[in-house]
Parts: structure tokens; sequence; C-alpha cells
């Protein structure tokens, strides 16, 4: 599936200059930087700048999304569509977030290091909102995560191939 929201970005996007790109690609929810620090990879760039690139665009989201998502989730829960998606999101990120839930923002940093899907910013987000963590803490602990699983992503990249 990531290839082909890869080739989708690619023959859609693909007009951007190459920096933007993969700051695009790092901002978008699933990819996030384990996709866009790949392709700074591909395109050539040097691991500092895919570092670069990759974190910035996967920082992009999180404080509109943690400042944005509850009042217009309130307001969208009156429809059924969207009451059966938060439903869902919320049970997946439930599941996933038994770190967060006992060590608070200490959690958010591990759950977003980890550089697995549904283990990105975007998750993170959802569960420093669902656990009330205030933004301040979450975007901290949440940028730092960012940071240790761009470098541990970067590292793999630039070190094996």
């Amino acid at each position: 599936m990531k290839d082909a929201i890869k080739q989708f970005i690619f023959d859609h996007f693909g007009f951007l200059p190459p920096e933007l790109l993969v700051i695009f690609i790092s901002a978008l929810p699933i990819l996030e930087l384990r996709g866009g620090i790949p392709v700074a990879h591909q395109m050539g760039f040097s691991y500092w700048e895919a570092l670069l690139y990759g974190i910035g665009g996967n920082l992009l989201p999180i404080i509109p999304i943690l400042l944005l998502f509850q009042p217009i989730s309130k307001w969208m829960l009156r429809f059924s569509f969207y009451k059966r998606f938060y439903d869902w999101l919320y049970q997946r990120t439930m599941k996933k977030s038994d770190k967060v839930e006992k060590f608070g923002a200490i959690g958010l940093i591990l759950f977003t290091a980890i550089p697995l899907p549904t283990t990105g910013a975007y998750s993170a987000c959802l569960a420093a909102i669902l656990f009330f963590i205030p933004w301040r803490y979450a975007f901290t602990a949440i940028a730092t995560g960012v940071v240790i699983a761009g470098v541990g992503v970067a590292s793999f990249m630039y070190s094996i191939f």
C-alpha cells in the first residue's frame, strides 16, 4: 500500500521541488518521515538534508492537530459517518497507547520514536488529546519522538544503502 501511495504522490506532486516533495511526504499521515526520508535518500539528498526535511515535514501538522482536532471533532460527531470514523480511530489509538497512558508525556516520546506503522506523530497527537495531555507538553514530547525516529530512520537508510 505504501508503494501505491508513493507512486500516486510522485505522479501527482512530482512538479514540486525535491525539498518540498520530501517535506510534503513527511507531513502525510501513514507515510510521515518513514516515507519522506527514504524518498530523500533515493533523490540523492545528504543524510543531514534528509533528516532536516523529513523532521520538518513531520512536525508541520502537530500543532494544528493538537489545537484543532478536539473542537472540530466535537462539532463533527453529530454526523454518523464521522462518528464511525472517530470510534474506529479511538479504538485503534487506545490499543497502541498503553505507554502513553502509563507514562503521560514521556510515553508520547516512546510512542512516537518507534518508527513503525501507526506509531508516528499523528497517532501520538490523538493519544495526547484522548489522555488530556496539555498541548505544550504533548508538542515537546512528540517533537522529541519525531527527532529520535528521524535519526533512526536516516541512520538506517544511510548506513545500509
